[in-house]
């Protein structure tokens, strides 16, 4: 596509062209006719003018302006696909301004991804230190178990059979550490399926609250559905995912919640979608954590988290399993007050 604006330097060009080209005539003339005639200067200046411009376009245009507009091509093409901008579809942007634009675009986006590389590579090394942590801790603990029992210990009928319930325990740690990092990895990679089918929410949240009342009873924590909900509120969903979703957000509720707290389930309707929404009024998260919240062995308290169980996977796992359902999830929260996780479903017909 070519421009049909003259460029200013074209202008510019001729003009100084022109200007060189008169004095040169002019000169001559005066050295022949010893004299100065302005109606020769200005004669010219014009078609000094004219040829330069006519000579500079055309260099411009077919040479110049070809390669900028070959280099125009090989820099979009290294542009992620987008809407086209109709400002450069109309005939009105110079081609240096647009080759510009394009290459503060690139470089920006090479900036992101170098960025995001860097990032990705702490990520990776983090989460690398936080695997070999969270096995660590259980397997040390066998060991020594083990090593007790080795030792004389199974001799002892005081300390035999406790420990080696302990062991028991670790392994069942290691197992589900495993367990949710395949389920993550599954996830990630788009092996694990999804089964979607309709169903109530509305009951299935009271399912949940009947499994973990016993759990929220002992720091004294209240779990409520506000509403009746005596229509069923019908989602599409794979109902056994949803259900690990809501079993690690309220548990979650309640291992943060303050004594005598509450944790509410509510669910609203908003065009197609239910908006599922577990609010509490616990410790809540500081605002700086808020970004990496959901990401895989992140712990906010690391001390508190491991003491009270889990493997730091589970709200990765909710994160994909939302995704996983095309749907979104979001938190707020603040120190003191609470946090509110809600994620939306497809509404079922």
């Amino acid at each position: 596509m070519k421009t049909l604006k003259t460029p200013i330097l074209t202008l510019v060009l001729s003009a100084i062209s022109a200007v060189i080209q008169t004095i040169l005539v002019s000169y001559i003339s005066y050295k022949i006719n010893n004299s100065f005639d302005l109606a020769v200067c200005l004669l010219s200046f014009f078609i000094s003018f004219i040829v330069s411009f006519f000579v500079i376009y055309f260099l411009y245009s077919n040479i110049i302006f070809e390669k900028i507009d070959k280099l125009y091509v090989l820099v979009k093409e290294q542009q992620p696909k987008e809407i086209p901008n109709t400002e450069f579809q109309l005939d009105e942007v110079d081609s240096l301004d647009r080759l510009e634009e394009e290459i503060k675009k690139l470089a920006h986006e090479r900036h992101k991804e170098a960025e995001q590389t860097r990032n990705l590579d702490s990520y990776r090394k983090e989460f690398l230190g936080n695997v070999s942590h969270e096995l660590k801790t259980p397997i040390f603990n066998i060991q020594g178990y083990v090593s007790t029992l080795i030792d004389g210990g199974i001799n002892d009928p005081s300390i035999n059979v406790e420990y080696l319930k302990r062991a028991d325990k670790s392994v069942d740690r290691m197992i589900q550490i495993i367990d949710d990092l395949e389920t993550i990895s599954q996830l990630e990679v788009g092996t694990l399926e999804l089964d979607p089918e309709v169903y109530d929410i509305a009951q299935q949240v009271r399912d949940v609250i009947d499994a973990l009342e016993f759990q929220a009873s002992k720091q004294n924590i209240k779990l409520q559905l506000p509403k009746k909900y005596d229509k069923p509120t019908l989602v599409k969903a794979d109902k056994f995912r949803i259900r690990q979703v809501l079993v690690n957000l309220i548990t979650n509720s309640i291992k943060y919640g303050k004594e005598n707290g509450k944790t509410t389930i509510s669910l609203n309707l908003f065009d197609e979608q239910v908006i599922v929404e577990v609010k509490d009024n616990g410790i809540g998260i500081d605002e700086k954590h808020l970004p990496r919240l959901f990401e895989r062995f992140y712990r906010v308290d690391k001390g508190r988290s491991r003491e009270q169980g889990g493997t730091g996977l589970g709200l990765a796992i909710v994160k994909h399993i939302i995704e996983g359902h095309g749907e979104t999830i979001d938190v707020i929260s603040k120190v003191n007050e609470g946090t509110t996780i809600s994620f939306t479903l497809k509404r079922g017909n």
